[in-house]
């Protein structure tokens, strides 16, 4: 099948770039803030009640935020790109329901993990936060490698019947295939998945060392220092296979003034797009995994305390890159496998043009949002390091 035109009109596509460039930059940011989920997975390091307590009032004081971050990227992303929404969330169901359960579960465990009396106990709201940490990052990873690898749908754009194709002994597993089927890049997804976890991982244990006090807690911080290093070893392997997939893949392209919109592979697709624009994408990469390294070295193997907010922006330039060159520089974010010409670009799978431009002048307030993050942040960060008194106070809010 071939898709209908893809839009001419110069003020659309510009809007179209603009708000993928603003998906890119919440996506960014929401990695950051997956520190969250990846302290979650660190409550092991914790050798008695208070030491756990202090993980989970740390992190408690943050998840909120990474909710709404969140909630904004994918807001941003289904309003500006609603056919992405709906074959996604109709072809790949159960992988993002899965992600979005493991979010739900993560709410549910902060509010009622310590309250008393409550029914199933403390052990499982745990393993919620863990679920939330683990399962919910590699699928997530995982998710965001098939917009290189493609996924296995076909769908009709005048009919608009999407057909989510059949992957292994006739079952259909919804989007579930990505993981399994390493004829479609299975490894490439279950690398990316592997990568996320490991980078959420440290970017936690940074944090925890960051924000709680290395005084009072200092057998814990030298634990979580030696998770940084075991975990660092993961993120390698997994980055140099994704690094590896990005240069040597058979990408996913087409020709943004063609009225036809064919689209097509070409070998070194995404490497081209590195090396776009003077190089400019794979130079915000190199510094962001620059910065990166720097964090895990200033707080993972040396003595300070200061390594997240170099890991941090690090991960923050990575994540914009990473969305840049799956969706510009006229290529496909969601592709198909099963039929090229379903993929979806950000010339097809938009807004009309005037739904961009209200949108655009809506988008004014997403700083106002972000401010009120940073304000936020700043108002729970001022309270200084987790300490035991404030733990032990029953008129702190503690978790």
């Amino acid at each position: 099948m071939t898709w209908a035109p893809y839009t001419v009109d110069a003020t659309h596509f510009y809007l179209q770039v603009y708000f993928w460039i603003i998906v890119a930059v919440l996506g960014g940011l929401f990695l950051f803030m997956t520190f969250v989920q990846g302290g979650q997975t660190l409550f092991h390091t914790a050798k008695d009640e208070m030491e756990e307590r202090a993980i989970l009032n740390s992190l408690g004081r943050k998840w909120e935020l990474t909710f709404t971050t969140l909630v904004l990227f994918g807001g941003a992303l289904y309003a500006a790109f609603p056919l992405f929404y709906s074959i996604s969330f109709g072809g790949a169901y159960w992988v993002w329901m899965l992600i979005l359960f493991a979010f739900v579960l993560q709410a549910v465990a902060y509010e009622y993990m310590n309250k008393p009396n409550n029914v199933i106990g403390k052990g499982a709201y745990k393993f919620f936060l863990y679920f939330n940490g683990v399962v919910g990052m590699v699928l997530l990873g995982a998710a965001v490698g098939t917009f290189f690898t493609g996924s296995n749908f076909s769908y009709d754009p005048v009919t608009k019947v999407l057909h989510w194709g059949v992957a292994k002994d006739g079952i259909n597993l919804r989007g579930l295939e990505a993981a399994i089927d390493f004829k479609h890049g299975a490894w490439f997804n279950l690398a990316m998945g592997v990568l996320v976890f490991a980078a959420a991982r440290i970017l936690g244990a940074l944090w925890l060392i960051n924000d709680v006090d290395n005084n009072e807690f200092p057998d814990l911080i030298k634990r979580l220092r030696g998770v940084i290093k075991r975990c660092f070893v993961i993120l390698l392997i997994a980055l140099a296979i994704v690094l590896y997939g990005w240069i040597t893949m058979k990408g996913y392209a087409y020709n943004i003034h063609d009225p036809k919109g064919i689209i097509y592979r070409e070998e070194g697709k995404y490497l081209h797009n590195l090396l776009a624009f003077g190089a400019l994408p794979l130079i915000t990469l190199l510094v962001g995994l620059v910065l990166y390294v720097l964090g895990v070295l200033k707080s993972g193997f040396g003595s300070s305390n200061k390594g997240i907010w170099f890991s941090g922006l690090g991960i923050v330039l990575i994540g914009i890159i990473v969305f840049v060159i799956a969706g510009l520089f006229g290529t496909p974010f969601y592709p198909s496998y099963a039929d090229l010409q379903s993929s979806l670009t950000i010339q097809n799978s938009s807004g009309s043009k005037y739904t961009l431009e209200v949108m655009a002048w809506v988008s004014v307030a997403v700083p106002f949002v972000l401010g009120y993050i940073i304000w936020v942040w700043y108002q729970m960060k001022k309270a200084g390091p987790i300490t035991k008194e404030e733990i032990a106070d029953p008129e702190s809010h503690a978790y």
